[in-house]
């Protein structure tokens, strides 16, 4: 069904090919999972199925590539409309329309589909997607979540032959992403629709691929095989993965049933008294971290010891709270976003704010930035009323990342990026290229010159965070971090906020990534419908939640261990 023939993709300016001798199939009726590091071409591999490579981003193709016999040189994409859905990283750049049924109804518009076939189709998807109670709703007012499933019907009712998803669950909660996937599936099974997926959360995914093709590296060739098989010697793979490595299990599990199978060794192991299976103290898995980690003393490294330097340089911060919520009610238009919210968030402490798409997670951080405004109760920041507080004021006390890097970017050049954020914090000139630099160790392939849209999804979170993080504000606000990071720009993210809590600072997430909060959060805040339903330390919260339990808890359980790195501590 789609055919790569020595493909290679250069972009105008580039010295290198981004890509380079892509040679493989994908046959009809398959489910094939794309993997790799970031910046190795997986989303260039994805636009040329879809004609978008060459043809809207430039550059040159060579090589051949078809779909269903037509060669994407020749056809643009929109002779490519009838046979292949695109759903990319960033759900905001498909939309067209206004409301969620409209904009499931436009590519079946656009195609001449008869009315009673229209309609039906957007039943049906409504319903395959959770999204009927949300059928008449502005697509604006909608969560990232929520709009990233409507960007998937969007591509489904057409009813195409081959789908190309590019991220297709990083901004949905464990649930919503089991049902996208689910309807992927039993499209694949069912329908014999062919899917090419790109994703960087790979507990998700691999147990859905009939095979995994490999991208193990920038220009390196294609490896493409079953998922146990190329698991084995992918540069990125998920904590179950991870888990099999260090317990040295073969084959290789990829799913939690196969891995809590073989655990039974392994959990005996971990039962047994610290002295008896190392040398060294074992961490606690109640705390969610390694002794060192918890402690505060990270192993150093550039990232801290910028921090280290900054530290020396400023003056010491009050002891206040950072931030405290009482009653807190917030309703925009006819929807009751919070209700009656009490938080307080302590020097020091990392807050992972968890729930399904639409509990009102974006919302409360944007009430602690003052984006959103409270119905009733109060919000305090560092003493200060967010929404009536001056923006350069509010810089110096709290910091959001949000969902969407691009929103808070508006400079031509990856450099003027840099010399606002100095500016607007009084900071020192270069403060915010030198902590981008320790971020993102391959900076020197991003010119000085390079446009903010043209960066990866994320580098662009990775700039985003530099330029909040310039100020270096007692409270930072992260929605979704990790979206567009693989695993090793994850655990750079990870050791910088280690770092920022043991400053001091207060760190608030929301995030539906289990494993991001299992790895770094000490408390976790569960929301529903706009209210807490559950706020506790995180072993307690997560490790009793079947749906935001980390796999590495799921494996092992009852014991309360949370990640991969805590067992390895344990067994020394």
């Amino acid at each position: 069904m789609i055919r790569f023939e020595d493909v290679s993709v250069t972009y105008e300016g580039a010295a290198e090919p981004t890509v380079r001798g892509v040679d493989f199939e994908v046959p009809e009726g398959e489910l094939v999972l794309l993997v790799g590091p970031s910046g190795v071409g997986k989303s260039t591999v994805l636009g040329a199925v879809s004609g978008l490579v060459p043809h809207f981003t430039g550059g040159t193709l060579r090589g051949r590539v078809t779909v269903a016999g037509r060669d994407t040189r020749t056809h643009k994409p929109r002779e490519l409309a009838d046979v292949v859905g695109t759903v990319g990283q960033d759900p905001l750049s498909h939309f067209v329309t206004d409301t969620v049924e409209d904009e499931l109804a436009y590519g079946m518009e656009s195609l001449g589909l008869a009315p009673e076939v229209m309609r039906r189709r957007v039943e049906e998807t409504l319903d395959l997607l959770g999204l009927a109670d949300l059928r008449n709703r502005p697509i604006a007012t909608l969560s990232g979540g929520q709009q990233q499933r409507v960007a998937i019907g969007s591509v489904l009712t057409p009813h195409p032959r081959v789908l190309v998803l590019d991220e297709p669950t990083s901004a949905l909660d464990p649930a919503a992403a089991e049902e996208v996937l689910a309807v992927l599936q039993r499209l694949v099974h069912d329908l014999g629709t062919t899917v090419l997926m790109a994703e960087h959360r790979l507990e998700r995914v691999i147990q859905y691929a009939d095979q995994v093709a490999v991208l193990p590296a920038p220009g390196a060739p294609v490896q493409l095989g079953t998922p146990a098989d190329m698991m084995a010697v992918s540069p990125v793979y998920p904590p179950v993965v991870a888990l099999g490595r260090l317990a040295s299990w073969s084959p290789l599990p990829l799913t939690v049933r196969d891995a809590r199978r073989r655990a039974g060794a392994l959990r005996d192991q971990l039962a047994q008294p610290a002295g008896s299976r190392a040398a060294g103290a074992a961490p606690d898995p109640k705390r969610g971290g390694t002794p060192q980690a918890r402690a505060g003393e990270p192993t150093p490294t550039a990232t801290s010891t910028w921090l280290r330097r900054r530290k020396k340089a400023q003056p010491e911060r009050t002891p206040d709270l950072p931030a405290e919520v009482r009653s807190l009610s917030v309703r925009r238009a006819q929807i009751q976003a919070l209700r009656r919210i009490d938080l307080t968030i302590a020097p020091g402490e990392t807050l992972a704010l968890m729930g399904r798409n639409g509990a009102g997670k974006s919302t409360l951080l944007n009430t602690l930035v003052g984006l959103t405004h409270p119905t009733t109760g109060s919000v305090s920041v560092a003493g200060l009323a967010p929404h009536r507080t001056p923006p350069p004021t509010l810089i110096r006390h709290v910091g959001l990342v949000p969902q969407e890097p691009r929103d808070l970017l508006y400079a031509d050049t990856v450099a003027a990026e840099c010399a606002a954020a100095d500016r607007d914090a009084d900071a020192a000139p270069g403060t915010c290229r030198t902590l981008l630099s320790a971020l993102l160790p391959d900076i020197t392939e991003v010119t000085e010159v390079t446009h903010p849209r043209d960066l990866s999804e994320g580098q662009r979170l990775t700039l985003a965070l530099a330029v909040v993080l310039t100020a270096r504000p007692p409270l930072l606000l992260l929605d979704e971090p990790t979206r567009g990071l693989d695993y090793a720009a994850k655990a750079r993210l990870v050791t910088l906020l280690r770092n920022l809590a043991a400053e001091g600072h207060a760190i608030v997430l929301a995030t539906h990534d289990v494993e991001l909060a299992a790895e770094l959060a000490h408390r976790v805040v569960l929301l529903a419908d706009g209210e807490v339903i559950a706020d506790g330390p995180t072993a307690e919260v997560v490790v009793s939640s079947p749906s935001f339990a980390p796999q590495v808890t799921k494996i092992l359980a009852p014991q309360q261990w949370l990640t991969v790195a805590q067992v390895r501590e344990a067994l020394g």
